[in-house]
């Protein structure tokens, strides 16, 4: 690591200390020609899940995006934030130990209609709608038929 006063590479390591979260290492270093004091840290390095869509784009998973769906299905019904918090981060955790290095859209939507479907038949139609693209009505029937054969 390189002295940010002198330049240096010649430094030892006084302190280290978990990150709050305990996602990374806070360490406290002196310079050993200068003396100066300063903190570097260290954070795992994430793979980039990378999704391939519908029509042929690639692009980087978005926690932000996956949530804006669930939250507008999920809109005035009893799904706490805190819920959808943990699947969003069961969902990120699955994904990244998947072998794939791309991973279709597809995988996504079905895991979220799944968790859905086990949580409230509303929220599930609702993003269901979006997801699977429902041009009129009977696209709604359809699906509620499947949902509840009688």
């Amino acid at each position: 690591m390189k002295c940010p006063f002198c330049g240096e590479i010649n430094n030892k390591v006084i302190d280290s200390r978990m990150v709050k979260d305990g996602g990374g290492i806070r360490r406290r270093r002196e310079c050993i020609p200068c003396s100066e004091r300063f903190t570097t840290y260290e954070h795992v390095e994430k793979r980039l899940i990378t999704i391939l869509k519908k029509d042929g784009r690639r692009e980087k998973f978005s926690r932000e995006k996956v949530g804006a769906g669930i939250q507008r299905a999920c809109q005035k019904r009893e799904i706490s934030m805190n819920l959808i918090e943990e699947f969003i981060n069961g969902l990120e955790r699955d994904l990244r130990e998947m072998e794939e290095k791309e991973i279709v859209s597809r995988v996504i939507g079905e895991k979220v209609m799944s968790w859905l479907h086990s949580l409230d038949d509303i929220a599930y139609v609702r993003f269901a709608s979006v997801y699977r693209e429902f041009k009129d009505v009977s696209d709604f029937v359809s699906e509620l038929k499947r949902m509840r054969p009688e």
